[in-house]
C-alpha cells in the first residue's frame, strides 16, 4: 500500500512514514470488513439460480424485490447511523453494525418462504446502515485529500474481490454443503458467510482506533504531523464556505452527487445480482455446459480484472490531482473526468454483452463494464470531501450514499421485472447502460461546481 506522490507533493520522510503506517494498520482490516459486508449483501445472487429460487418459488420479479429491498432499510437509517458514528466513535459503532448484520445474515439460512426472505433482506439493510459511509468518513480522519482516492480504492477493492472470490467460494459451499445439517446448499452458504461478520465485530472492538490522537501505534511526531496536516485541510475547506448539517442534507449539489453515485452503483448491483443468472443462461443461449463451480469461476473473471483496474485507476487519479499543469485531467477539478470516463466505458459495454455471439466475447464485454464501474467507485468519493467537513460531512456523505444506493433496490427490481416481461435480460441491461452514461454527464457538470468559493457565492 504505497503512499508516495511525485514532484512538489512529496511529503518527506516523516509524512511518507506516517501514512505508510496508517495504511498498513487500517486498510487490511477495513478491506476485510467490506469484503464480508459486500458478500453478505450480494450472496443472494449466488443462492438464487442455485436452488433458492426453485425451493422458495421465486419469479425473477420477486427475486429482484428480495435482492433490492435491502436498500430500503439501508436508506431509512443511513444518515442517523453515520451521525451516531461521528458522535460515538467508529470503533464502537462499526462493531455494533457488524454484530447486528451478522446475526440477520445467519438467520437467512433458515428462510421458509419468499415473505420471510423479503423481511430478512429488509432487516439486513437496517442492520448494515451506516457501515459504508461510516468508513468513507473514517478515512477522512486519517488520510489527507491527495491520498484519499487511493485509500478509498484499497478499501473498495473488496467489492470486486468479494464477488470474484465470493462467487467461487459460494459455489463451492453450495455444492459441497448440500445436505449438511439437513440444509440445502444455498442455506449452508448463508450460514457460513454470515458468522464471520459477528466474529469480526469482536476483532474491530479491540483493533480499530477512532482518531489519530489516540493512535499509540504512531510515534508522537507522526501523530503531530498527521494532525497538523488534516487540521490545515479542514480549515481550508471551511474557509471556502461553511456547510452546516442542514444545508448538507438539502443542497442541490449534494442531490446531484447522489444521482451520480446512483448511476455508478446501478451497474454494479445489476451485475452483482444478475451476472450469476446470466452465466447460468449461457447453456441455453450458447449450448455451453457448466456445473455450479464452473459458473462461479466464470462469474469471478470480470471482478478479478476489475480489482486490478480499480487500484491502478485510483492511484493515477490521485497523482493527477496533485499536478498543477493545467490539463483537464489534472488538479482537484480534474477528478470529475477520472470519474466520468470509466462510467461511460462501462455504460456502453454492458448492453453490448448480450448481443455477442459466443460466451467468451460476452464475458469480455461484461469485464469491460465491471472494470469501468469499479474504477469509478474510488474516484467518486473525494468529491464530497472537497467542500464538506465535520458533522456536515457525516450527514452529507451518508445522504449521498443512501440515495445513491437506492439503485440497489431499483436495479435488480427493474432488471428482474423487464426479464419477466420480455423473456430476456437485454432490456434491463440497456437501462443499466443508459442510466450509467447519463450519470457520467451529470458528473462532468457537477464537478465544475465543487471548487471552493466564498460563502456569499456558494449557494449549493
Amino acid at each position: 500500500m504505497s503512499t508516495e506522490t511525485s514532484g512538489s507533493s512529496t511529503e518527506g520522510d516523516l509524512g511518507r512514514r506516517t501514512l505508510r503506517k496508517v495504511a498498513w494498520r487500517l486498510m487490511p482490516l477495513l478491506g476485510l470488513l467490506y469484503f464480508v459486508n459486500y458478500l453478505d449483501r450480494v450472496n443472494i445472487g449466488f443462492a438464487g439460480p442455485n436452488g433458492m429460487n426453485a425451493e422458495l418459488g421465486l419469479t425473477a420479479t420477486v427475486f429482484g424485490l428480495a435482492s433490492g429491498i435491502f436498500f430500503i432499510g439501508y436508506l431509512l437509517l443511513e444518515v442517523p447511523s453515520n451521525l451516531a458514528l461521528h458522535r460515538f466513535g467508529a470503533r464502537r459503532w462499526i462493531t455494533r453494525i457488524l454484530v447486528s448484520w451478522g446475526i440477520v445474515a445467519t438467520i437467512m439460512a433458515f428462510t421458509p418462504n419468499a415473505t420471510v426472505l423479503i423481511i430478512l433482506r429488509f432487516l439486513l439493510g437496517v442492520a448494515e446502515a451506516g457501515f459504508f459511509p461510516g468508513i468513507i468518513l473514517y478515512l477522512t480522519f486519517w488520510f489527507p485529500a491527495e491520498y484519499r482516492a487511493r485509500a478509498v480504492g484499497w478499501f473498495m477493492v473488496a467489492v470486486p474481490i468479494s464477488t470474484a472470490v465470493g462467487s467461487t467460494v459460494s459455489a463451492v459451499i453450495i455444492s459441497a454443503g448440500d445436505g449438511l445439517f439437513g440444509l440445502s446448499g444455498w442455506r449452508v452458504m448463508f450460514l457460513a458467510e454470515g458468522i464471520p461478520a459477528i466474529l469480526l465485530g469482536v476483532v474491530t472492538l479491540f483493533a480499530l482506533t477512532d482518531r489519530p490522537d489516540q493512535a499509540r501505534w504512531l510515534a508522537e511526531d507522526e501523530r503531530g504531523w498527521l494532525r497538523r496536516r488534516l487540521d490545515a485541510e479542514a480549515a481550508e475547506v471551511e474557509a471556502g464556505g461553511h456547510w452546516p448539517l442542514r444545508r448538507a442534507l438539502t443542497a442541490p449539489r449534494i442531490l446531484a452527487l447522489a444521482f451520480v453515485y446512483f448511476g455508478v452503483t446501478y451497474g454494479l448491483y445489476a451485475l452483482g445480482f444478475f451476472l450469476p443468472t446470466i452465466v447460468a443462461g449461457f447453456e441455453q443461449q450458447y449450448g455451453t455446459k457448466l456445473d455450479t463451480i464452473d459458473k462461479g469461476l466464470v462469474t469471478s473473471i470480470p471482478y478479478a480484472v476489475a480489482a486490478i483496474g480499480m487500484v491502478v485507476w485510483s492511484r493515477a487519479a490521485d497523482r493527477a490531482a496533485a499536478r498543477r499543469d493545467g490539463g483537464f485531467l489534472a488538479g482537484e477539478r480534474g477528478r470529475r473526468w477520472w470519474l466520468a470516463l470509466p462510467m461511460i466505458l462501462g455504460g456502453i459495454a454492458i448492453p453490448i454483452a448480450l448481443y455477442l455471439q459466443d460466451p467468451f466475447s460476452a464475458i469480455a464485454a461484461v469485464t469491460v463494464c465491471a472494470v469501468g464501474t469499479c474504477a469509478a467507485l474510488p474516484t467518486f468519493w473525494p468529491l464530497p470531501s472537497q467542500f464538506l467537513t465535520g458533522a456536515a460531512a457525516a450527514g452529507g456523505i451518508a445522504l449521498i450514499n443512501s440515495l445513491g444506493n437506492l439503485s440497489g433496490f431499483v436495479a435488480p427490481y427493474v432488471t428482474g421485472g423487464l426479464a419477466d416481461l420480455t423473456g430476456s435480460q437485454r432490456a434491463g441491461l440497456w437501462v443499466v447502460g443508459i442510466v450509467t452514461v447519463v450519470a457520467a454527464v451529470v458528473a462532468l457538470s457537477v464537478g465544475r461546481r465543487t471548487s471552493r468559493v466564498p460563502e456569499s457565492q456558494n449557494t449549493g
